[in-house]
């Protein structure tokens, strides 16, 4: 029986450690939904490569920064650190099994193979939230894309990350004058206002035009030095 590219064709359905997550085809596209939210798929992939992109162009001119993604996702801000030899170390952490069998022998391999296969990158499989609040690890660069937005959280433990004492221990893991960038689906002049508010410095929203609606942003913040 032919594929309707109208209807998305569900390809992995898997209760994970936060509840159900699917990937689906629809067309060419792959997309991850989560408990019935959807995600990301790998139609575009600019806004996870500003991301990137702009963490490391706020840090200063120091060697091989390392950089921590949170949020495996579809693999485009693993896959665009590892295209450029100026990142150092590149850790992504990641808390859904599925995500990460995607990539490592699924439908996403496609787009990770290569990331993954660079000695600079490494997976962590646990909860982002949890890791920034215990590690003893430092990182030059924070980028992060866990939900979609600081006001549209994916599950509900993840609001602690954007709250006072979630920054505080974002701070704690960036070096002196590291930079914490963080995904959003649109503008929040309140988390700005939180940034600030948690001593971060150069604070400010970096836009991705779009054709219509509200544009994705990378807010921007970094830790004195």
């Amino acid at each position: 029986m032919p594929i309707s590219y109208d209807t998305p064709e569900v390809l992995d359905r898997r209760e994970g450690p936060h509840g159900e997550v699917v990937l689906r085809r629809h067309g060419q596209l792959l997309q991850i939904i989560a408990n019935g939210c959807f995600l990301m798929d790998t139609s575009d992939g600019r806004s996870e490569r500003l991301l990137v992109d702009a963490a490391l162009a706020a840090l200063d001119d120091r060697p091989a920064p390392s950089v921590l993604i949170g949020g495996l996702g579809v693999g485009f801000s693993l896959a665009h650190a590892a295209e450029n030899p100026r990142w150092g170390r590149i850790t992504v952490v990641e808390r859904e099994p599925a995500i990460v069998d995607w990539h490592r022998d699924g439908p996403l391999s496609a787009l990770s193979a290569r990331a993954l296969a660079d000695a600079r990158a490494k997976i962590l499989e646990t909860d982002l939230v949890t890791y920034v609040h215990e590690t003893s690890d430092t990182y030059d660069a924070l980028c992060l894309d866990i939900d979609n937005g600081p006001g549209w959280t994916v599950t509900e433990g993840n609001d602690g990350l954007y709250a006072p004492a979630g920054l505080a221990s974002c701070a704690r893991a960036l070096t002196p004058g590291g930079v914490l960038a963080v995904w959003s689906a649109q503008p929040s002049p309140e988390f700005e206002s939180s940034l600030w508010n948690a001593g971060f410095q150069q604070v400010r929203t970096e836009e991705i035009p779009v054709a219509r609606g509200v544009p994705d942003v990378v807010h921007l913040g970094v830790r004195p030095g």
